[in-house]
């Protein structure tokens, strides 16, 4: 489960990233995008259930994945883990259920290719510090990676869907997983779950 122009840019990678560690064993990734935020309360609870209990295709498992950024003035989540507990609260003791959360949000797991982003971008402005799970609320990775593209030279503003995959496109997720712990933790779920090697 995840916001739908994270699931667009993210699948492509996240098969690729998988394919070669988990040969033979490649499970089926059946993403149920949102438009918006993944659901809440007990309809988070509900459409866990329903994908867990289906009568024809039932799912083995079901990962839910959120921004901790939402957009939500007071922000409604803390911290990475803050959202976890949340998701995970809403559901319920459900040993299938995989909450994970973008720590602040899903372009964090960009700014490891920072030098690709600015290459996109048409500008060298340096990189917003070593450790991009904490570029936060105040000024959250979307806007370092939009002010980026702003400066540039190619006359384009940052775009998710068509700038992101384009970073992603031929790039491992496990470069980016190295410096943020919520992506490792997202990817070794999945790893874990099909009995491969996690990170």
């Amino acid at each position: 489960m995840v916001e739908g122009k994270t699931e667009r840019v993210l699948m492509a990678a996240l098969r690729r990233f998988l394919e070669p560690r988990l040969q033979g064993r490649m499970p089926k990734l059946d993403p149920k995008p949102f438009h918006g935020r993944i659901p809440r309360g007990d309809q988070l609870k509900g459409d866990v259930r329903r994908h867990l209990d289906d009568r024809k295709f039932p799912a083995d498992a079901v990962i839910a994945l959120t921004d901790v950024y939402t957009g939500s003035v007071p922000p409604e989540f803390r911290d990475a883990e803050d959202a976890k507990r949340q998701l995970r609260l809403w559901v319920g003791e459900e040993p299938r259920f995989h909450p994970h959360a973008a720590q602040f949000e899903f372009e964090a797991w960009l700014l490891p290719f920072w030098d690709d982003l600015r290459h996109l971008a048409g500008h060298n402005l340096a990189e917003p510090g070593p450790d991009p799970e904490m570029v936060n609320h105040l000024n959250p990775p979307s806007r370092r990676i939009g002010d980026l593209f702003r400066r540039g030279s190619t006359g384009r503003g940052y775009v998710k869907e068509r700038d992101a995959a384009r970073v992603l496109r031929g790039r491992d997720l496990g470069v980016s997983a190295q410096r943020c712990l919520q992506l490792r933790e997202f990817l070794n779920t999945i790893l874990r779950l099909c009995g491969g090697q996690t990170l």
